[in-house]
């Protein structure tokens, strides 16, 4: 199965491919942030900042390309959805990493760099999807292993959770890190819904 009977709108799937650029970059951005031991974050949430920019921009260049266009190379309402979804996914690393700048955090958890990995994971596999989106073949091993750390990601989450509120931490520290640890695990699962978007494709069109 593939959209190529559509060539005069490849043009999309080369729109979608930078939008998961940005989000690898976001991804590996938060993951630098995570492992940097200085503690001074400021200029990684800066980086994180300009791509989120970025993103939102390009998704307006795509909307505003699909009000424009006659022919779509698959249905108008899951482009939209899709370009949704995956701003969603810069904006949800970004919506973390300001919130511990504005925290004033200067050194992460163990669990705040799992939760990096897992989505900088999760940025791989999704630029491996949408990579073929236009002949997607052979893909189905890349949404399984998205399932699967989705699943890593609820229980790094259930885990984190228990053990911050056992650790005698004062209040307002265990306040910081639940809201952290929400918006980490929030960002994992807007990966999931990206891939249900594209699944919900790939399945019309075979």
């Amino acid at each position: 199965m593939g959209f190529s009977f559509l060539p005069k709108e490849e043009q999309y799937f080369t729109l979608f491919k930078q939008m998961t650029a940005f989000i690898l970059d976001a991804a590996k951005t938060l993951n630098d942030m995570m492992a940097d031991q200085s503690g001074e974050y400021e200029h990684h949430v800066k980086r994180i900042k300009t791509i989120e920019h970025q993103a939102d921009e390009h998704s307006h260049t795509l909307q505003s390309k699909l009000n424009t266009s006659f022919i779509t190379p698959f249905d108008r309402e899951d482009i939209y959805a899709l370009s949704i979804r995956l701003d969603d996914v810069v904006d949800g690393i970004d919506d973390a990493a300001r919130t511990m700048l504005m925290y004033n955090v200067h050194a992460s958890t163990n669990h705040s760099r799992n939760f990096a990995q897992i989505i900088l994971s999760m940025a791989t596999e999704l630029e491996g999807i949408i990579a073929v989106l236009e002949k997607p073949q052979g893909v189905n091993h890349r949404f399984i292993e998205v399932r699967r750390l989705e699943n890593e990601g609820d229980d790094l989450f259930h885990t984190a959770i228990g053990e911050l509120f056992h650790s005698g931490n004062d209040p307002l520290t265990i306040i910081k890190w639940k809201n952290i640890y929400e918006k980490l695990e929030d960002t994992i699962d807007s990966f999931q819904d990206v891939a249900g978007v594209i699944e919900s494709v790939i399945l019309k069109h075979s």
